[in-house]
């Protein structure tokens, strides 16, 4: 399948209602599960699938997502031949068009022409999901297929096989269709064989904060958890040393993920705690998501909240959202106790 199947991975989507956690890194880059970005989970399906080049088109604030991918070491893909490709957006100011941007590809088409891969998987980047793409082209194939629309109960996952040639066709031709990505292709009427593939497995969008925020509580529960996370294909993401949680006398641990290097004095249920978290002691995390470095003082009590990297909480701050609408802290900012929400 390495001679086959390239993989194409659109990090240009941008969904308003996640700003108030996008501000500073694009949604491919956002943190998730604890260690994990967004983009880890359709890389590693790729990676997994030996899918051997893999290309990244970014458009806004992709410094972190360069950052974490580096040169795809991680996921195998610091290679000689193949491997891993960064191609930022030429132009900043026009609108995002769809998934599988034909502009964007057009800028880069060398890299089209100079793959050796017959079939291209276009991928967005904000799903949550563990799939292998295999079966996906061997349907495709035996199908005789031109493209192959990916859907989960009906509903389109934003995820498209098609024949490198026709993908290039599609490209050099759209002035003349009209055609800005795959998903005016799939939605209009072309001379093309259209199939859809129904993937069995879990999926989540992750397009809004309530989506995040109730994905997120969603894998805290074991079924879904060993569903997305499996040895045979497992999530990879950038490996980073840092030591084990240290959990003080008087720590309470209920349902909660806790990644390493966290200092755990106060009591943490039905929540996810990121690397580098300091929890101070009698502090009550309930139903709430911590990113990375955050430090929380002593007797607080924070429920139904997001809060995203190095955020401080002083000493004695009540904090509460509900489960619909939690609340969102931005990065680095710092709440007092009479800022009590």
């Amino acid at each position: 399948m390495n001679k086959k199947l390239l993989g194409v991975i659109d990090a240009t989507t941008y969904f308003d209602d996640l700003k108030d956690v996008t501000t500073h890194r694009s949604l491919a880059a956002l943190p998730f599960a604890g260690r994990y970005r967004l983009i880890d989970f359709v890389l590693s399906s790729m990676v997994n699938s030996d899918i051997q080049s893999v290309a990244i088109f970014p458009k806004y604030q992709y410094r972190s997502l360069m950052d974490h991918l580096s040169s795809g070491k991680n996921w195998g893909l610091d290679r000689k031949r193949d491997g891993l490709f960064f191609f930022p957006s030429p132009n900043l100011d026009s609108p995002s068009a769809g998934i599988g941007s034909f502009t964007h590809f057009a800028a880069n088409l060398d890299y089209l022409y100079k793959s050796t891969q017959e079939y291209a998987i276009i991928a967005n980047c904000y799903t949550i999901f563990n799939m292998d793409f295999q079966p996906v082209l061997d349907r495709h194939i035996d199908m005789g297929c031109d493209i192959t629309e990916i859907c989960q109960n009906g509903q389109s996952l934003d995820m498209y096989l098609v024949k490198k040639r026709l993908l290039i066709e599609l490209i050099e031709t759209r002035h003349q269709t009209g055609f800005t990505c795959m998903k005016d292709v799939v939605n209009g009427v072309v001379p093309y064989s259209l199939c859809t593939y129904e993937y069995p497995g879990l999926a989540y969008k992750i397009d809004s904060i309530a989506a995040y925020y109730q994905t997120s509580m969603k894998i805290l529960h074991p079924y879904v958890l060993e569903q997305l996370f499996t040895s045979s294909q497992p999530i990879l993401t950038k490996v980073k040393d840092e030591p084990p949680t240290r959990y003080q006398k008087g720590a309470v641990m209920k349902n909660a993920m806790i990644a390493n290097g966290c200092m755990i004095n106060g009591r943490v249920e039905n929540s996810i705690i990121f690397r580098g978290v300091k929890i101070g002691k009698g502090t009550i995390i309930r139903n709430s998501i911590i990113m990375q470095k955050c430090q929380i003082g002593e007797n607080c009590v924070i429920d139904s909240a997001i809060l995203d990297k190095d955020v401080r909480v002083e000493s004695g701050t009540v904090m509460n959202g509900v489960d619909k609408k939690p609340l969102v802290i931005r990065k680095g900012t710092v709440q007092g106790a009479l800022m009590n929400s």
